[in-house]
């Protein structure tokens, strides 16, 4: 590859745009590009290698995850607030045996009367009493 020279066009992480976008070399160290600007928005920044930054998201599940595993349990098993692990048959409670041989009638339920709706009325607006209208003299 070519020695990098100021002004040069590359390939960076935009802060601002969030995204990778072209970028001006700015300031050169070492034969790298320490700072450059963004060709779209113009900001100027330290060049990040093309490397897009974690989302809070993904910082979020690595932290849980290194947490996970510094306490020895599995990602999904949170334990109790008491710090002991629930009970596995105690954690769902078992929905009640219907029989199969015996017949449910669904209509025969009586339904609620519905609670009487009164309608809401607006308060009707005073109106002020229009002005006479004059006739000027000599106009018939």
């Amino acid at each position: 590859m070519s020695e990098l020279r100021l002004g040069d066009v590359i390939d960076d992480y935009c802060i601002k745009c969030r995204r990778v976008t072209n970028h001006s070399i700015v300031s050169i160290l070492n034969g790298e590009a320490a700072k450059v600007r963004c060709r779209t928005c113009y900001h100027d920044h330290d060049y990040r290698h093309e490397e897009v930054p974690p989302t809070k998201k993904e910082l979020k599940k690595a932290e849980m995850l290194a947490a996970a595993l510094a306490s020895g349990t599995a990602p999904g098993d949170a334990p109790a607030v008491d710090g002991t692990a629930p009970e596995p048959d105690m954690a769902i409670a078992a929905e009640p045996e219907i029989p199969a041989d015996e017949p449910v009638d669904l209509h025969n339920e009586e339904e609620p009367e519905p609670a009487e709706v009164t309608p809401i009325t607006k308060p009707a607006k005073a109106r002020k009493a229009a002005p006479k209208a004059t006739r000027k003299a000599g106009r018939k």
